[in-house]
């Protein structure tokens, strides 16, 4: 529905911020690094290729181009990986937002345990 499609949006936007933040350095990979890493939070919200490319180019003003191309390069280095996400989700329905929001909690509580564990290191 177009209410689950903006809240997925809007959680896009949220790790967007949430690397920005929290990335020790973002040109550390670059923009290929952090689109790969936007493009794990698309796959973990169940999102195709194209649903990913526009929420990046609308919410992050990445060039649809730029996540293609990275998407394609995933797609060659885990064939295995893209294969089983392709079976699994075709046909199969989007997380509700119950369960988003449980994983969105999830990967909060793991961002900041990381935050904590570059803090101990330095």
């Amino acid at each position: 529905t177009s209410t689950d499609h903006s809240y997925v949006h809007s959680l896009i936007i949220f790790y967007i911020t949430t690397y920005n933040k929290s990335a020790k350095s973002v040109s550390d990979g670059g923009i290929f690094g952090f689109v790969q890493y936007m493009i794990e939070k698309c796959l973990i919200f169940h999102m195709n290729k194209e649903e990913c490319i526009e929420a990046l180019s609308k919410h992050a003003n990445i060039m649809p181009v730029i996540t293609s191309t990275v998407w394609k390069e995933l797609e060659k280095a885990n064939r295995e990986f893209f294969q089983s996400y392709y079976e699994s989700s075709s046909g199969s329905k989007r997380m509700s937002e119950t369960e988003t929001s449980v994983l969105i909690q999830k990967i909060i509580s793991e961002n900041q345990s990381n935050k904590s564990d570059y803090k101990d290191q330095d």
